[in-house]
Order: C-alpha cells, then structure tokens, then sequence
C-alpha cells in the first residue's frame, strides 16, 4: 500500500488539478487528431475536422464567454487550479490560436487528399469550361444575387447587427467614373449552403464567398475590387438564469433574443484583410476585447461539413444499421411483454434507439395505458418522443412531460415542443428555476388486471434519435416495483417540489448522489485498508468536481486501484506519486461519441467480480451535476444486466488499444500503440450481440469474452 506524502496535501491547486478549460482543449486537440488519422476514410476525416470546428465555436461563445464576463465584471473567482479570469483568458488564448492553426494544417492536406480522389475545393479565379463557368454565374445570379443586400459603410448607413456566427465580406471598391473609393459589406445570409456543388466529374464545391467574389462585376457593376475578405464573428450566447423571474416561459423567450445580441467574443479575419479594416471592424462590432485571429486559409472549419455529404461512400464508414434487440423480438416486439419477464438493457447506437421510440408508441396506443410521465431535456427537431406523447394525449391518457428550458441551444427548440405538448393536452412543467432537470427518466402506468404495473426507463442520454445514432448511451428499462415507486417519487419532486423522504434504488441529486458516491469510495478504501482488493472504474464524460477528485486521490494513497474512462475534460491529476500513483485515466475518441456514465465498485474484490456495485447515471462528476441539476444514479441488480455493463460494456472501454489516449501526470495525451492483439470497442459491439438483448437463438452462441490484458496494478 503506497504511503501518502505529508507533502501533497500543501501542493499548490495547479499541482493538484489541471485547468477545466485547457483539458477541454486537449480533448478537441484529440477531435482534431481523428482527422489525421489515416485509419479513418478520407470524408471522415473531413468530419473530424468540422466537428473540432464547431467545438471551437460553441467553446468560445460559452466558456471563454463566461470568463470575458469575469473579467469585465472585475470577478476574481479563481479556477480550482488557482488562476483568475484574466490568467486562464491568456492562456486559453494563447492554445486556441495554436488549435486553430491547426486546423488550418489539417485542412491543408485533407483539400489536396480530396483533389487526388475526385473532389476538389476550389476558388474565385479557378479555370473551368464554358459550360461550368456559364452553370455557376446562372446559379449566382438566380439563386444567390437576390437574396445578397451590400450596404454601403458611410456615416449615412450604420454599421449592420451581424449575427452570432455570421459570415460577411468586406470589398474595398473604386467607382470606375470618378474613381471614388467606397467601401461596402456583404452579409453572407446563413439560409445559403456554405458550398456550392458545381455539376459534372470530378466533384467540384466552391465555397459560398468564392462564388461571390467571382462575380462581384455582378453584384457592383460600374466598380472595381480593390480588396476584398472575409471575416466571422463569434458572439457571447450563454443566458443567465434570474432566479426571481416571474414567468420562466417568457424570460427565456426574451433571454433568446438578447443572446442573438450578446458582446463579440471572436473575430476571425483573413489575413489579406488590411490593418485600417480590421481596427474599423473592431470598432463597429465592439470588439476590442474580442479575440481577433487572423486565418490563412478557410473561415469557419466547423462548415466543412457541408462537404462531408458528398455522394461517395467509398470514403465514409461502412454504414452501421443497429440491431432491434433480439429479445424484444422474441415477444412480438410487444415491449412491456419483454421487459416484464426480465430487465433489459439497450446499448446505443449498436442497439437501435427506435427501442425507446417504439416503448412509448406502445403506450400512446395501448388501451391498459393511463399515464405516462417523461423527462426531456434534448428531444430534437423531428422527434419521434414528442409526437408520441402527443398521441397519448389525445388518446385521452394522462400525460405529463418535464421539460427543461435551460438546455443550452436547445432552449427556442424545448419552447415550441413545450407548445405543441400543450395544445394536445399534456401536462408541461418546467421543473426548479435555479436547476437543470438533466435525469432522463421515462414512466408508463399500464393497468393490468385488477392492478397497475409502472414501466421504466432510465438513460444516460437524451432521448434524441439524431445523437442516439452516433452517441453510445444506455437505456435500461424495468418493471420492478421499487424502481417504479422511486420513478414516481422523483416526478413529484420535479413536479411539485415534494422532496422524498427515502428512496429504495435510486440516488439524486442534488439530494444525495454526492454523498452516496463518497460512500461508495470510502467503502473500498475500507476494503483495501482492511487487506482486501480496493477496486473501482468509473466511466464519465468530465471529471471536474474537486472534492471527488480529493476523494480518488485519497482512495489511491489507501491503495484502491482506480482505473478512469473520461471522454473529455479531467482536472485529476493522475499518477503522481504520494497523491494519485494508482489511478490511471484514458480517453476514447472514435467513430462514436462515448456519452454513458457509469460507475463500478469492487466490493473488496479485484474486477470484474459477480458481486460488484454497479450504477448508471445520466450525470458527470462536475459541481454543476452534484449540486445545480436533477439527476438520478440506478443500481444494477439483475444478473445478467450487470454482466452485460460490467463484463463487456466496461471491459471493453478500458482494455481498446485502437481509440484510446492515456493521460499523463504533466496533461498529456498519449495515443496508445494497438499491439499485437489491437482491439477496437466499437468494431466488438457492432458486430456481437448484447448479453441482456440476445434472444433465445443466441443462447447457445458463443459471444467473444472479453479478458483485461495489461492492467494490472
């Protein structure tokens, strides 16, 4: 057992913790490694690219943001790593700029691996035939030209509003009468498609502010271009929460509008952009203490995406269509049928998510069916959820739907579905002001016989079909009755702020998830105090919250192994000696979106073990999760169940050598080597049945075991 050092317990707060927003740096910078990742297919790669893009933008209009307000504010709030406002905005400015100098590199060798394969970018100037050439300036001048406005920048026109990632051109003219300078601005409308496809072989885009500069004679005829650029802007689009609104509803209809508002955050700017233009268009768009970065190359990585859909599959992942589980099958896809014989987990995206849909759908039109109770916090544009609850309204059930109007950019989008669930007689509640509903519970009451049984189901994810295909989540449903009593319980606290008194199964927060969580440390430091092996693994998004990174650290001097699957931010700092030397984190970037949450104890034996503690969540270990959201954490007790999410689920996670990154104790990641024997979790779970889902035609089949191989302590 590893003795504490008397001398961690004084370290300073920055040898203790790394930086919340530069370790969500690193993981983009690990988003961005994908795409130079040569295992991938080349669009894929492309899409790496765009979503590390997009990343970036919603990192600055959010996190960099909040930190631009602290430090406007004259808000010392220091970091758990010690470092104030203006000192992580240093810094923070200092790597992203390097990220996306990047970016630019990898768009640079991703643009001429395309041309090599048949697709190419090109620019104003490019050669084309007569026939293309004539295709595109028809296409400009039909669809584009009449929905472009140039407005002339003059004392007599005011400098335009442009909108939070709006895309505009600058074109410094000379009327060819007089020679009269005149400097006008193009807003790029974001109605348009940022590229256009030009007809014919090989696939040709031009980006939307090359075809505008080709034809600028067009749209300023009887002028000169001079200069033109283009430049974007990133603005502040957090909304704060007034705890003292009056009306929830219509503080954030107006809280939406004045986001669209919020203070520049970032400006990019082409480099050929001249200085005079630049210090004009931070004075216009009061930016000066916006972050300015000047690109050679392409504005907007995060719209590459526009090229991703290109017709050629033959440089995209070989499309993946999950599995129905078996088991469900089994009993005539009649999903209460099967889960009443035994609970179910399913695992997406390898599982389908029309499992969730089709629970719902059965309830809306089943007759024994007289309530269903749902939580929302992401449903999507064309829910399938939505329109079910919607059903069962109208089919005169009792319907009641949680949905949270604080979901970050999904807020305008939970207004209109809370609208719509309205006007079909669903009973809407927006739950607490000052926390975010995050637990994703659903709940049908089903009269059978002369009784009622409830029906659950519980997720780590949203019960969005988009993310659902590219997310892995769990969904777990039962119909057992102390889980449906804890259900209920928790719908009441949501909507009628009746705290319970005890619950059977489930934890909440912010009622006591963080204590359970510390008490489940505590008990294997117990363990391994005691001689017995101290195990724990834990599956998460972020790991931020300090006390429970004391706790791991002090789970580690007691001499518990702790082995961490964290996707994206960690401040723990890992395998310094007297602190955290058994505590190992590695981070899995992929095909998939590693989303689920779990958490796995040893109970005084090494893992896996048939006795672990097993939990799912729909929460992180962030302060936010812990103490400002709803959330639940589910035990796991049925047998197969728990094998299912222990055995190949957790395994998997941490024995992948093909996707996986180990981080260090200085905050580097380290791409593992796959080995003589890699392994890739994804490849396993699209190709092998779930344990929990396989029907009785795979009981005799045999599913690959999974054995942990070089993790020994």
């Amino acid at each position: 057992m590893a003795e504490a050092d008397p001398s961690a317990s004084m370290a300073l707060p920055s040898d203790r913790y790394f930086n919340r927003e530069l370790s969500w740096l690193a993981f983009n910078q690990r988003v961005l490694e994908e795409a130079m990742n040569r295992a991938h297919p080349l669009l894929e790669r492309l899409r790496f690219l765009s979503i590390s893009g997009a990343n970036m933008d919603e990192f600055f209009s959010v996190r960099v943001a909040g930190l631009k307000g602290q430090q406007l504010q004259n808000v010392d709030l220091r970091s758990a790593d010690g470092l104030t406002p203006a000192q992580q905005l240093a810094a923070l400015t200092e790597e992203s700029t390097r990220l996306m100098i990047a970016q630019q590199k990898v768009w640079g060798a991703v643009h001429d691996e395309l041309a090599q394969v048949g697709i190419e970018v090109i620019g104003p100037s490019s050669e084309m035939d007569v026939g293309c050439a004539q295709w595109l300036r028809e296409h400009f001048l039909t669809q584009i030209f009449p929905i472009l406005t140039p407005q002339a920048l003059d004392p007599a026109h005011p400098f335009p509003f442009i909108p939070n990632q709006g895309l505009s051109i600058i074109f410094d003219l000379e009327r060819l009468s007089d020679k009269q300078p005149i400097r006008e601005l193009v807003m790029i409308p974001p109605s348009l498609a940022r590229f256009v496809r030009i007809p014919g072989d090989p696939a040709r885009y031009m980006a939307l502010e090359a075809v505008i500069r080709r034809f600028s004679a067009d749209l300023f005829p009887g002028y000169r271009v001079r200069n033109s650029g283009v430049f974007r802007i990133i603005r502040d689009s957090d909304i704060e929460i007034e705890e003292e609104a009056e009306d929830l509803v219509r503080h954030f209809r107006s809280a939406i509008k004045r986001r669209r508002r919020g203070r520049v955050i970032r400006m990019e700017i082409e480099e050929r952009i001249p200085e005079p233009v630049e210090e004009m268009l931070q004075d216009m768009l009061q930016g000066h203490e916006a972050v300015v970065v000047e690109v050679e190359g392409f504005v907007g990585i995060g719209d590459l995406n526009g090229i991703v859909d290109a017709d050629r599959p033959d440089l995209k992942f070989e499309p993946y269509v999950p599995r129905f589980p078996e088991r469900i099958a089994e009993y005539g896809s009649d999903c209460f049928a099967a889960i009443r014989a035994k609970d179910i987990v399913v695992h997406h995206p390898y599982e389908a998510f029309d499992v969730v849909v089709s629970f719902l759908k059965q309830a809306a039109s089943d007759p024994d069916v007289v309530a269903i109770k749902q939580t929302l916090y992401r449903a999507g544009k064309q829910s399938a959820i939505i329109r079910a609850l919607i059903d069962a309204a109208e089919a005169g059930k009792s319907v009641t739907a949680v949905v949270e109007l604080k979901a970050r950019f999904d807020e305008e989008q939970n207004l209109m579905w809370a609208d719509a669930l309205e006007r079909a007689g669903v009973q809407v509640v927006y739950g607490f002001i000052d926390w975010k509903t995050h637990a994703k519970i659903s709940m049908v009451i089903r009269r059978e016989g002369e009784q009622f049984r409830s029906y659950c189901h519980f997720g780590t994810g949203n019960y969005h079909p988009i993310t659902a295909r590219i997310y892995t989540d769990l969904s777990f449903f039962t119909a057992d009755p102390a889980y449906s009593r804890d259900a209920a319980a928790l719908f009441n606290y949501i909507t009628g702020y009746v705290e319970p008194k005890t619950l059977e199964k489930l934890v909440m927060s912010p009622r006591d998830l963080r204590n359970t969580l510390s008490g489940l440390i505590d008990a294997e430091i117990e363990h391994a105090r005691a001689g017995r092996p101290g195990t724990i693994w834990a599956k998460m998004n972020s790991l931020v919250d300090p006390a429970m990174i004391e706790k791991l650290y002090a789970a580690s001097n007691a001499g518990v192994q702790v082995d961490l699957i964290i996707r994206g931010i960690c401040c723990l700092r890992p395998g310094v000696p007297g602190m955290s030397e058994n505590i190992r984190v590695k981070s899995i970037v992929g095909r998939f979106l590693e989303h689920s949450r779990i958490a796995v104890f040893g109970n005084g034996k090494t893992l896996p073990n048939n006795g672990a503690k097993v939990f799912i969540s729909s929460a992180d270990w962030m302060q936010r999760n812990f103490d400002r959201r709803v959330e639940f954490m589910a035990p796991i007790e049925n047998s197969t169940v728990h094998d299912q999410i222990l055995d190949q689920v957790m395994v998997a996670n941490l024995i992948d050598t093909e996707q996986s990154w180990s981080l260090d104790s200085d905050g580097h990641y380290t791409r593992l080597e796959p080995g003589d024997k890699p392994f890739n979790l994804h490849r396993y779970f699209m190709t092998n049945p779930s344990l929990s889902g396989r029907g009785a035609a795979f009981d005799t089949e045999s599913v690959p075991t999974l054995r942990l191989r070089g993790l020994t302590a």
